[in-house]
């Protein structure tokens, strides 16, 4: 994530598995976005952190027998969505790098303000 590229988009993700049913409209608003070549970025902080982690998206199904939310993310990784993790939210979460699912940047928040702000659209979710 770099400030040269200037994100289209950016979803600020704060939602994590403790509201299910809210996360899937963010993954599905960023895959579209993407598939309309903007350039994409979603931020996972506080409790998104725990999204990241093994195990723990294929856990949770918004709807019963429904998909898990990390088809979900899949979807969005592979219409180009970039994911950025908060490295604050890490320690917060009790993670470390080890024991991410994803292969994703770590920034602190004071490192990501500069591009996340420098967004044409910028989303909490």
């Amino acid at each position: 994530m770099s400030q040269e590229q200037g994100a289209d988009l950016v979803i600020i993700l704060i939602t994590g598995p403790e509201n299910p049913k809210r996360l899937p409209s963010a993954f599905f608003l960023a895959s579209t976005a993407a598939a309309a070549d903007m350039n994409v970025v979603m931020y996972f902080t506080g409790p998104a952190t725990l999204l990241l982690k093994k195990g723990v998206a294929e856990s949770i199904r918004p709807m019963e027998e429904g998909n898990t939310i990390k088809d979900f993310m899949e979807l969005a990784l592979d219409n180009g969505v970039q994911f950025v993790g908060c490295l604050q939210s890490l320690e917060l979460n009790g993670m470390t790098k080890e024991d991410l699912a994803f292969d994703v940047p770590l920034m602190t928040p004071s490192q990501a303000l500069p591009s996340l702000g420098s967004a044409k659209r910028v989303l909490t979710w």
